[in-house]
């Protein structure tokens, strides 16, 4: 009788542990599809482990899931990295969406040649201008330079839940009305495309880039392909 209990005990462990990784390995696949999709990069997730997932994915309330980007690219910013932390998600639908987010931080790291590719790229004809970009954290700011000595140096900020960045000089033939107007148009482009009403709270300048923290409490996830193609996987 001892020996059946120990071999009943042990294969409802057996089970319980197969059909945890299963879950892990099903919701992971599901939402590393969403993420890439999102970002347009690779993508790597992983769960928190209390509760256990299989009850998190039973009762559709995850505690934790962690998404890193390889670093190509976030959507068309080139070279950049995100790495997103998300908790208390509830995945209980209604008629307009499919759950909610209650809090979301990431930290998106965009390289100094990244920056210079996402220039190049999104402003037609002057962007191709652009020869380097270099960073100076100390006064916080980036410089683009293009070819003719011409010379752009901006400062990243955040305006209003917004990365802008707020051009100081310019040395060359452009105006710097002509060069804010562009680089406004930019990253118009890349604060609009966010999901999840994902807004800038700080920004840094590094040796390398620059870094931006950004965050949102109580995201609603889109409901259907109409709202959001990417989200519709779940």
């Amino acid at each position: 009788m001892i020996l059946t209990a120990v071999i009943v005990v042990a294969l409802v462990v057996i089970g319980l542990t197969g059909a945890e990784l299963y879950a892990r390995h099903k919701a992971g696949s599901v939402l590393v599809a969403v993420a890439e999709c999102v970002v347009e990069d690779n993508a790597s997730v992983s769960f928190g482990v209390k509760p256990p997932f299989l009850w998190q994915h039973i009762n559709g309330h995850y505690t934790n899931i962690s998404v890193q980007t390889a670093g190509k690219q976030v959507q068309a910013a080139k070279g950049m990295t995100a790495d997103v932390a998300l908790s208390d998600i509830r995945l209980q639908g209604t008629e307009d969406s499919k759950g909610t987010i209650g809090s979301l931080s990431a930290t998106l790291s965009w390289t100094s040649a990244g920056i210079k590719d996402t220039v190049a790229e999104n402003l037609p004809g002057v962007g191709a201008l652009v020869s380097d970009v270099s960073t100076d954290p100390a006064a916080g700011t980036i410089t683009l330079q293009a070819v003719g000595n011409t010379k752009v140096t901006a400062k990243p900020v955040v305006t209003n839940g917004n990365l802008d960045l707020q051009v100081t000089d310019v040395s060359g033939p452009f105006e710097k009305d002509t060069v804010q107007a562009a680089l406004d148009g930019l990253t118009t482009k890349l604060n609009d495309a966010y999901p999840l009403g994902i807004h800038a709270d700080s920004v840094a300048v590094t040796d390398t880039g620059v870094v931006g923290k950004f965050s949102s409490q109580n995201a609603s996830i889109p409901g259907d392909e109409a709202d959001d193609a990417c989200f519709a996987k779940l």
